[in-house]
């Protein structure tokens, strides 16, 4: 059985990928890493789905939908660096901005929705969010008051939502068009 996850993308990777014009491309590829500055996608594994979230003006946004193909370096990565100055993935230059060049930063090819900005969680449905850890036990989304979200720290990092955390966030994607 897969799981689902939940992967918040800073106001700086959000503004680089529409400076970048991704904005309605599908990414291929995301990043995972072993320093704080990259959110490390533990326990993700092929077939999981990861909802990449973006908070703008207290307001939470769905910008892609990432299906988990695997975590392995391939081809379309690009050779190896050699020197610690080279760039660790030549071939996803396109889409660095996902933290490319972090610490440790590992490839994770994923098959994702194209990038948007104008998909909101409304604010009964934060209420309905919730992730589990490894041990079973869940906790809810904090900070949120009158539907929005004052603080965005619940939602930074990498988190296993629980079954229907992930019903609500794919209800989101597949609501009606845009």
């Amino acid at each position: 059985m897969s799981d689902a996850f939940t992967v918040l993308w800073t106001h700086d990777t959000c503004r680089a990928l529409r400076k970048e014009g991704r904005v309605g491309e599908r990414p291929p590829v995301a990043f995972s890493g072993v320093h704080s500055s990259l959110p490390a996608w533990t326990g993700a594994r092929a077939g999981d789905e990861v909802y990449a979230l973006h908070v703008k003006q207290r307001e939470v946004f769905v910008v892609s939908q990432m299906r988990v193909i695997d975590v392995e370096r391939r081809d379309c990565c690009g050779i190896a660096p050699a020197a610690w100055d080279d760039p660790a993935y030549p071939g996803h230059y396109d889409w660095s901005m996902l933290g490319a060049g972090g610490c440790g930063a590992q490839a994770v090819h994923v098959d994702a929705t194209p990038v948007r900005f104008d998909i909101p969680v409304s604010g009964e449905l934060l209420t309905g969010l919730a992730w589990r850890n490894r041990r079973g036990q869940t906790r809810g989304l904090k900070y949120v008051v009158d539907g929005r979200l004052e603080r965005s720290i619940s939602l930074q990092g990498f988190y296993r939502l629980t079954p229907e955390g992930a019903d609500v966030l794919a209800a989101v994607v597949s609501g009606p068009a845009r």
